[in-house]
């Protein structure tokens, strides 16, 4: 594993009824003893951001590559992709285990593309759990809604800068796939947290940016 995550330390911050699981039995066997299906199993991963799949109803398996998308029209798929099962959903992309190498695969149907997103599912879920961590516990400086001044806004939003450089910096510094470029999604997650976007609910940044 690139990063130690571990159950205890996301039910101290999350709680436990924010976690999902996968159970190993939802995995095909070509993947149920991998280390990705085990850390998605034991550890999970918290609500929000990112939204691990729902094992099928009747079958109890997740989907497979080849169930959600047609593997043949992504010129970049690896030739065994198709039968990879899909973990999750971030932002347009199906995420899917490569359970031979480890990898965490994005599928984007809209553009037809197959990137290498995470080296392992550790490094999904340090990204996940420290976004997600930012979204709820960042807090604005100033006033609440309309009571905030430009001057403590714009400053806000330049600590709020700096903390997603500062992930996107350490991350890349194990892992270079998550923020290898401007157009990974979890590139386009920071850049919308930078924003101010993707804050809700009773977060201290949800109340400071719409009252």
């Amino acid at each position: 594993m690139l990063f130690d995550v571990t159950r205890s330390e996301l039910v101290e911050i999350f709680g436990e009824d924010r976690l999902a699981t996968l159970p190993v039995t939802a995995f095909p066997p070509s993947a149920a003893q991998s280390e990705g299906a085990r850390l998605l199993s034991a550890v999970g991963a918290p609500t929000g951001t990112l939204r691990l799949r729902e094992p099928d109803e009747d079958t109890g398996r997740l989907p497979l590559v080849q169930d959600v998308v047609d593997v043949e029209e992504f010129e970049d798929a690896p030739r065994d992709a198709g039968g990879w099962p899909v973990i999750g959903w971030l932002l347009h992309a199906h995420l899917a285990l490569d359970p031979a190498s480890g990898t965490v695969y994005a599928f984007d149907a809209d553009e037809e593309t197959a990137r290498e997103l995470h080296t392992d599912v550790s490094s999904l879920l340090q990204v996940t759990v420290r976004f997600q961590r930012l979204l709820e516990e960042f807090a604005f400086s100033g006033g609440e809604g309309d009571e905030r001044d430009e001057e403590s806004e714009e400053a806000d939003f330049e600590r709020l800068e700096a903390e997603v450089e500062r992930i996107t910096q350490e991350t890349s510094d194990i892992d270079p796939l998550p923020f290898q470029d401007d157009e990974t999604a979890w590139t386009v997650v920071g850049e919308e947290i930078a924003a101010g976007q993707r804050f809700k609910g009773d977060s201290p940044g949800a109340r400071s940016l719409y009252g």
